[in-house]
């Protein structure tokens, strides 16, 4: 075991220098980004660097897997380097029973990742959405989420801001049944006006609701002065690809909560096939890191004076990246429906995890 916690903080220790220096320059780049964006505005320095912080943690949380094979090929070059690599195959240790524990350890922080990272990745992409959104659009804002059975929106305007409750949504976004309009006022937040519509249909700069009741709630008597109208039009900025865009946000929402919105979502009629394709990828995650870890040691065995090092680096790199972009191809064709979720998700991994296995028996074993 003395071992194998060595291999370990070995990798470790490859992984905290590859992963600050990955973080430093996506932070560097972001800022440089909001800078661009908000330099000619009144917008503090502070801010600026709040909203690149915010933003880091997303991107850094996609290229994890990235991390983990340049951190197992760095730790074992230098295993190789250092010919200690030598000394523990002499010692009767086998390539197999080396990578165990950093295999073990690989598996541990992946779910470590998805259990704990997941939700703090999240609540800052939320975070900075909204900010983005004050800072872009202060005085027209819509909001848009999943609660129980109903989907909730919020536009606003220079009257006030408008809260819409729909029980049931189409699967283009643009009709809803059932729907509940609540009117407020903007200095105030006093509510003024509800209506009620059976069915309503969103079109370009505006809503049409049929069969609506209208209660002006500044009356003496709200429900004698109410009026009903076979079809009713109200003003709108928002779209059926905004709607079809927020719900389908799924790296907002934290791997707990994905289960009910996911529930959520068929409940009220839209489709939750990529929220679906999400969580099973968040599920795959440890595996997957789990994978990299291995492919990215099974050419740095031979020692560094046996020659072709800068070749297989080369190999283990494309094959990374490979692997990557394979595993997200795959995912993108899971959520289109072309194939089955559960092959789109967990293939990768795996194939990748017996490939890196093949290839180490290959080479060590002959």
């Amino acid at each position: 075991m003395t071992l194998g916690w060595y291999l370990v903080r070995r990798v470790a220790m490859s992984f905290g220098m590859i992963g600050a220096v990955f973080f430093g320059m996506l932070m560097l780049f972001e800022t440089v980004e909001m800078v661009r964006r908000f330099g000619g505005r009144d917008v503090a320095m502070s801010e600026i660097l709040w909203l690149a912080a915010l933003k880091v943690p997303s991107t850094f949380y996609q290229i994890l897997p990235l991390l983990v094979i340049l951190s197992s090929m760095a730790a074992f070059l230098g295993l190789a380097r250092s010919s200690e690599l030598v000394v523990i195959r002499s010692a009767g240790r086998s390539a197999m029973r080396m990578l165990r524990e950093p295999f073990i350890a690989a598996l541990l922080f992946g779910v470590f990742v998805v259990g704990a990272l997941n939700p703090l990745v999240a609540a800052a992409s939320r975070t900075y959405e909204d900010r983005l959104q004050m800072l872009t659009s202060p005085d027209l804002q819509a909001q848009i989420s999943l609660e129980g059975s109903a989907l909730w929106l919020r536009q606003g305007d220079e009257q006030g801001q408008t809260v819409i409750r729909a029980r049931s949504v189409e699967p283009d976004g643009l009709g809803f049944g059932e729907v509940s309009f609540m009117l407020f006022d903007r200095e105030s937040g006093v509510p003024l006006i509800r209506i009620e519509a059976a069915e309503t249909r969103l079109v370009p700069g505006r809503w049409i609701l049929s069969d609506a009741k209208r209660w002006d709630l500044r009356a003496e008597n709200p429900e004698r002065d109410s009026r009903r109208y076979p079809t009713l039009e109200l003003d709108s900025d928002l779209t059926g690809d905004r709607i079809r865009e927020s719900v389908s946000r799924a790296g907002m929402l934290s791997v707990w909560e994905m289960p009910a919105f996911i529930r959520a979502l068929d409940r009220a009629g839209l489709s939750s096939r990529t929220h679906r394709a999400q969580f099973q990828s968040e599920l795959a995650l440890p595996t997957l890191m789990a994978a990299m870890l291995l492919v990215g040691a099974v050419l740095c065995f031979k020692h560094t004076r046996a020659g072709g090092t800068g070749s297989r680096v080369l190999i283990t790199v494309l094959a990374g990246f490979a692997l990557f972009f394979l595993r997200n191809f795959a995912q993108v064709l899971g959520e289109n429906g072309q194939i089955p979720l559960s092959l789109a998700i967990w293939t990768p991994p795996i194939a990748s995890m017996l490939l890196a296995l093949g290839v180490l028996l290959n080479l060590e074993d002959g």
